[in-house]
């Protein structure tokens, strides 16, 4: 045992050098390697251009933003739930932005750090109408399909015993075979994230209106991109990009104003925030133009959400828990001074 363990400290404090100086190697390379989901609407999938769209895919184009000056040099690497922390510790990767909750086990043992929560969600059941269930605990010994090296999976088995249940997983990895099993009845009911049933729902089901969300959510699932450990810059650039957003949102400040209101407005806060007042752009090793570019190029955290996963979009989905504290919601931006 003592061997093995020797051997895991070697790999991990390898892991930690090899991370070192991510932001230099980014600048020098001229792109952002960036991990998202295989095609999950809203978050990240490739459009019928084959251009990634979705509210994953528009943070990554705010770190590139932030650090190169321009949201388009990323490298967009699609990931299985399976694929995705392998790819981040290997180097794959720089930054991983694919519906990924934070854990306490996977914040611990996977060589990873989180930079913050991004979108606050939680698990829940997609069923079909027919079935005429109104409540998961109802579900007493129907399958469900579900996929493995998720925090669904370990959900799925907790609520079942807690609730004397006895549901049957079928459990299945890739995302596609995984809906096209639910729809072509393999399984009573398909769980993963509301947001995830309810971009099923609207993009995949034959008809999306005989498909139902049942009202219980099972779980806590924070979502929020993580980087590896052992390069504290680069996790403060990944995290304060996202905090800029939040902030931007607060001020008021979107893409179409925040030129403008560089020079135009009073507050402090907002100056600092856009480099009319120097100091945080030097802190992070970036522009002081940082937050500026990315949100001029991608906008503010709400105008993010809402073109993404939103009233406007096929998900349409209420801000909730994601609407800023000040409108009663658990989105809060650090003081960025």
């Amino acid at each position: 045992m003592r061997f093995v363990s020797t051997h895991l400290v070697l790999a991990a404090a390898l892991v930690a050098s090899a991370s070192a100086g991510t932001l230099d190697t980014i600048k020098q390379r001229g792109q952002l390697a960036c991990g998202v989901n295989v095609g999950l609407a809203g978050f990240s999938i490739a459009d019928s251009q084959g251009k990634w769209v979705g509210l994953d895919v528009d943070f990554c184009r705010a770190v590139a933003a932030a650090v190169l000056g321009d949201g388009t040099k990323v490298k967009f690497t699609p990931l299985s739930a399976q694929q995705r922390f392998t790819a981040l510790q290997s180097g794959e990767v720089d930054v991983l932005s694919r519906n990924t909750t934070w854990t306490l086990t996977r914040d611990t043992s996977l060589g990873l750090d989180f930079a913050g929560i991004d979108f606050y969600d939680g698990q829940g059941f997609l069923v079909p109408k027919k079935l005429g269930v109104k409540s998961a605990k109802d579900l007493k010994g129907a399958t469900v399909c579900v996929q493995p090296g998720t925090t669904t999976e370990l959900n799925l088995a907790d609520y079942s015993r807690a609730n004397g249940l006895a549901l049957k997983p079928v459990v299945i990895e890739k995302f596609e075979e995984f809906t096209k099993a639910y729809f072509a009845g393999r399984c009573d009911a398909m769980t993963t994230d509301v947001s995830a049933l309810a971009s099923i729902r609207a993009t995949l089901a034959p008809a999306a209106g005989e498909q139902v969300l049942l009202p219980e959510t099972i779980s806590k699932e924070p979502f929020g991109p993580a980087v590896r450990q052992g390069d504290p810059q680069w996790a403060d650039v990944v995290r304060w990009v996202l905090q800029a957003l939040i902030e931007a949102e607060e001020q008021g400040l979107t893409a179409a104003n925040v030129v403008e209101q560089s020079t135009a407005s009073p507050s402090p806060n907002v100056k600092r925030l856009l480099g009319t007042t120097a100091g945080m752009g030097q802190a992070l090793g970036l522009s002081e133009k940082w937050a500026l570019e990315a949100i001029r190029q991608v906008g503010n955290y709400g105008e993010i959400f809402e073109r993404n996963v939103g009233k406007g979009s096929p998900l349409g989905l209420d801000r909730g828990p994601n609407q800023l504290w000040t409108k009663g919601g658990l989105i809060y931006a650090l003081p960025i001074r």
